[in-house]
């Protein structure tokens, strides 16, 4: 690993410590009468639930929730796969609920993936998340976000692409910018847009059901029927059902920003989980009383096809709706991934400012702002859903790793202390899930599972260039020192103080 420039820090510190609410500095460059500089512990449990369910649900419940149906074959079986899926990842979940208890620090997999592994296997990890997943994902939620929050100035044309793609940079640009300026604000904003897709989710079930009190049960009649189910197509179907759950290993991005993580780190996933999967399922069964199995295949947009059976013009603010709840997952995307960023950073494997807080705001506002470059770059040039293909069975491939990682160290550090403890059956049958997805996808699309492994096979070469090779030439060092403290006075951040 590298070793920082002790030059670099003080000299940061210099630079922009004079900013910082008018503090005088003493002669170590340290403020005098103001605040420690640091990211502060202010995830509640309610923050916590929102951050969980808030990048869970995106747009997908919504929109196309018609894998399930189509590879499970009936409505029946669909309904029992969106309740194993919930299981399961509840199951995943826990686990990460006793790592995030045992190991305390932020970065979710990054972090447990270097602590039972060590470093390279981290930094492919990490590598593969920066230069391509996490760009990708974020610029497909956003083109998500600006499709939808269009859709109703545009009814009933088509939305000109050029829009799109404007509406998403913006959002895109408001969701950096947000987290840049306050934790705060960023955590009561997702607890908004959290409520929002509750209630949009509400607005689906409450009619649902009330529609199947009423006797609407047709759709409802042979639910079970085998004729249709193949056992070759359940694997895809919990692969559609799994995809759709994830996201509920974001607060352990945050664990070190978590107040009393023993306690709400396992209490916010439960409850989150519970809520979601309860969500899935009413949703789903909501859906099934005004729509066949056909009509719900048919449709493009689910919750916009429901709604326009049922409420009539009301049914214009669905697209709203679904716009919110993409916000919503950027922005609880966002606010988790710079915190692995910054991990990564203070680890030693990513430049030292990104380990760096915002003098006034106490933000990681390098690591927040490192995303946008590649994100911005991708939504114009890149061809976004095929990355996504290449790379969607590597976050499978990574979980799996992390919870092998937790059996793992259940026999190498049987002695780490662990306030949350679940039995090793959860665990064992979590990464057995994992690892079947990972073949599932090299046997039913080689060419573009081997093509995003092949891309996360690049870390390799980077980390034994930028991390293990430590002799740079001293021309080449001073540059990046140069680089760093000009980074650090532009952004007026310094290091976090011990």
């Amino acid at each position: 690993m590298t070793k920082r420039p002790a030059s670099s820090q003080k000299d940061g510190k210099v630079a922009a410590n004079g900013h910082q609410n008018g503090a005088q500095s003493d002669p170590g460059g340290k403020p005098q009468g103001d605040r420690k500089v640091g990211l502060g512990k202010k995830v509640t449990l309610l923050r916590g639930i929102s951050i969980i369910i808030g990048t869970i649900i995106g747009a997908g419940i919504f929109i196309s929730p018609k894998g399930i149906l189509k590879h499970s074959g009936s409505i029946g079986m669909s309904l029992i796969v969106w309740i194993a899926c919930g299981v399961l990842s509840l199951f995943g979940a826990l686990s990460y609920a006793e790592l995030g208890t045992c190991i305390k620090k932020s970065g979710g997999h990054y972090t447990y993936i270097l602590e039972a592994f060590g470093p390279q296997m981290a930094f492919v990890r990490l590598w593969a998340d920066l230069i391509a997943i996490r760009p990708a994902a974020m610029a497909v939620i956003s083109l998500a976000f600006g499709q939808y929050i269009l859709e109703p100035l545009f009814m009933p044309c088509d939305i000109p692409p050029v829009a799109v793609k404007l509406a998403t940079a913006i959002s895109i640009t408001s969701v950096m910018y947000l987290n840049s300026m306050s934790v705060t604000w960023t955590a009561r904003i997702q607890i908004f847009l959290t409520f929002s897709k509750l209630l949009a989710i509400s607005l689906i079930i409450v009619p649902g059901m009330y529609q199947l009190f009423k006797g609407e049960t047709t759709n409802f009649e042979n639910a079970f029927e085998l004729s249709n189910v193949k056992l070759s197509g359940m694997p895809l179907a919990f692969y559609s059902g799994m995809y759709a759950y994830a996201g509920w290993f974001y607060l352990n991005f945050v664990t070190e920003e978590v107040d009393n993580p023993e306690r709400t780190v396992p209490l916010a996933i439960c409850i989150s989980m519970g809520i979601v999967t309860l969500c899935y399922v009413l949703t789903n069964i909501a859906y099934y009383t005004v729509m066949s199995a056909e009509e719900l295949l048919a449709s493009e947009a689910v919750a916009v096809t429901f709604a326009e059976k049922l409420m009539g013009n009301f049914s214009i603010a669905v697209p709203v709706f679904v716009a919110l709840s993409c916000y919503g997952s950027m922005n609880g995307c966002l606010f988790a991934l710079s915190r692995m960023f910054y991990v990564a950073s203070r680890e030693g494997q990513l430049p030292e400012v990104l380990s760096m807080v915002h003098v006034r705001r106490h933000t990681p506002l390098a690591a927040v702002l490192i995303l946008y470059p590649m994100t911005i770059l991708q939504l114009f040039v890149g061809d976004i859903y095929s990355l996504l293909n290449f790379m969607s069975f590597l976050r499978w491939l990574f979980i799996g790793v992390v919870v092998l990682g937790l059996i793992y160290l259940r026999y190498t550090k049987p002695d780490l202390p662990r306030p949350f403890k679940v039995p090793l059956f959860i665990p064992v049958v979590f990464c057995f899930t994992c690892f079947f997805m990972v073949f599932l996808s090299l046997y039913s699309d080689p060419i573009n599972t081997g093509i995003g492994f092949a891309i996360s096979l690049t870390g390799i070469p980077a980390y034994y260039i930028f991390i293990y090779f430590n002799r740079r030439p001293k021309w080449l060092q001073r540059a990046l020192d140069s680089f760093n403290r000009t980074l650090q006075i532009l952004l007026l951040v310094v290091p976090v103080e011990q």
